[in-house]
């Protein structure tokens, strides 16, 4: 029998937009990194459970995605793969199950399955709570063929993961790609549009997830153009960078034994960015490096300080396919007739013939939130207020964006070339 397919979809989003500097008493507001095992002022939530978990799947997946493009710009949200894997697995039998939150980093052993769907389904709570000052969104959907019969796990991506379920004539695949698409443009705000393109008549189900975010800086910057002002050994074009600028304070290191700069910067309400600068040509001892360990350490670190700081402003997106880097991470059989989705479709031999994940995400002048981060050993003593230090982010860096009360790593990447707007 021939198999039928399943498409699996992360739709991840950052969008930046343009605000007013906020009143003074937020900038006081004192916002840092968490993991599981570290003790801070809010109570332990069911999310914090998956907290560590999620963020080693998020930088073994960073590291996968550097060796198959070492030159390009890399961005993605860790934690909407998680999620779309994880709800994948409620429609497989047991040992795949098992593989895929065993892929995701979970010791089976140490939490049960359960307790993992438990843990996002707080996660996409504590997530999706509102907030005057900023909007995050994430969500999950399913497209069904409507010849397919309603089945009790098809109830379950609602109970744990909030997904809502949709049936459509498959035969007619034009038309039912077309509403997919729109769905998930106006679920996004319009950042991504016409997304599923290879759908086709052999699909029986579409799984999606997907994220929004926008926020504003406390601290706006200013812009400025400068020509050649980003080098990097990777890539030798002349760039006309579109740069931004402020003098502010905020959680600054340099890691001595790392050879990198680290600065925190926050967004309103629980969410901040970490900018990683490291010394030319250690950008890959930096990358190995990358560990949760390494953000404990960067965040105990971290000290207050007045800072020049000159940052690229940049627009990037991407669209990554993920069939043949997640088997290297021990997702062998979602690719294959053994991953056996029957739980949610009712019908045997299926296999998963696509995993897209697509980002899109600006900063600019006027959105971002400012602190300071940093690292291992080696920050200026005592920083004279009335003479800053000058930063320049004039070579390929990383960012992560970290929502702190979920305590989950929303994005992840590196930037080389920015392309300017």
């Amino acid at each position: 029998m021939e198999a039928t397919y399943i498409w699996l979809l992360m739709v991840g989003i950052l969008a930046v937009v343009y605000c007013q500097p906020l009143p003074a008493w937020e900038e006081n507001n004192e916002t840092e990194i968490y993991l599981q095992d570290e003790t801070h002022s809010e109570t332990s939530l069911p999310c914090h459970k998956i907290s560590t978990s999620n963020t080693i799947f998020a930088l073994r997946l960073y590291k996968e995605l550097t060796l198959a493009t070492p030159n390009e710009n890399i961005f993605f949200s860790p934690i909407s793969i998680s999620m779309a894997l994880a709800m994948l697995s409620l429609g497989t039998q047991a040992a795949v199950q098992t593989q895929i939150l065993e892929g995701l980093g979970f010791n089976l052993t140490e939490i049960p399955e359960s307790e993992i769907y438990k843990s996002f389904q707080h996660l996409i709570y504590k997530l999706n709570l509102s907030s005057k000052k900023h909007e995050l969104k994430i969500g999950s959907f399913m497209v069904l063929d409507k010849q397919l019969k309603s089945l009790h796990e098809q109830h379950s991506t609602k109970e744990w993961y909030e997904g809502t379920t949709f049936t459509f004539n498959f035969t007619n695949f034009f038309s039912t790609r077309r509403q997919i698409n729109k769905y998930i443009e106006n679920e996004t705000y319009g950042k991504i549009r016409e997304f599923l393109q290879d759908f086709n008549q052999d699909t029986v189900m579409v799984l999606v997830n997907y994220i929004f975010f926008k926020a504003k800086w406390i601290h706006p910057f200013k812009h400025y153009w400068i020509k050649n002002h980003l080098s990097s050994s990777m890539d030798k074009k002349i760039i006309r960078s579109s740069m931004m600028h402020q003098k502010a304070q905020h959680r600054f290191l340099y890691d001595k034994e790392l050879s990198c700069i680290v600065l925190q910067m926050e967004y309103i309400e629980n969410v901040l960015i970490l900018l990683i600068l490291p010394d030319e040509g250690k950008m890959r001892q930096v990358e190995d490096s990358l560990k949760p360990e390494t953000l404990k350490k960067w965040n105990k670190l971290l000290l207050p300080s007045l800072l020049n700081l000159h940052l690229p402003k940049f627009s990037i997106s991407g669209i990554y396919n993920l069939e043949e880097i997640l088997p290297r991470m021990g997702f062998s059989s979602i690719f294959t007739p053994k991953v056996n989705l029957s739980n949610f479709t009712g019908l045997p031999h299926q296999a998963v013939s696509k995993i897209l994940h697509q980002v899109a995400v600006d900063m600019n002048e006027k959105g971002t939130k400012a602190a300071a981060t940093s690292t291992f050993l080696s920050q200026p003593g005592t920083l004279n207020q009335d003479s800053p230090l000058t930063v320049h982010f004039d070579r390929p860096f990383l960012l992560l964006i970290w929502e702190v009360s979920a305590q989950s790593l929303l994005f992840l990447g590196k930037i080389i070339t920015p392309n300017a707007d």
